[in-house]
């Protein structure tokens, strides 16, 4: 079954973390990503860019509208999400509890819809 770890954490920790420890949390990640691949978990992963380039898109009576940033002022964002592929929602558990931003921050972990019959 498909999982999507949605990845957040606190921007604003991360731009008065030390250089030497970001590069330890990425040095983290680039592992953790080779280890889901070689054990066939890994389906997707990216990293995003920070808040301040998202814009928020909403239609209203018909009329796109759009937003500078996020939604919501939130302490913290979202970061990144791997896509995963795990046997039942507590093997994706315990591949989120990995994911080296869960120590600073949290992962979401949602299951994937599977539409039975997809329009063609």
């Amino acid at each position: 079954m498909k999982y999507l770890c949605l990845i957040y954490g606190n921007e604003k920790e991360m731009d008065v973390r030390r250089e030497g420890e970001n590069r330890v949390m990425l040095e983290e990640y680039f592992t953790f990503t080779s280890d889901i691949k070689k054990n066939g978990k890994y389906l997707a992963g990216e990293a995003l860019q920070p808040t301040a380039t998202a814009t928020t898109v909403r239609v209203r009576s018909g009329k796109l509208v759009t937003t500078d940033g996020p939604f919501a002022e939130t302490k913290e964002q979202l970061g990144g999400f791997y896509m995963i592929d795990a046997a039942d929602l507590n093997e994706a558990i315990q591949i989120a509890g990995r994911i080296p931003g869960a120590k600073t921050g949290c992962v979401e972990v949602r299951p994937i819809v599977v539409f039975a019959n997809p329009p063609a």
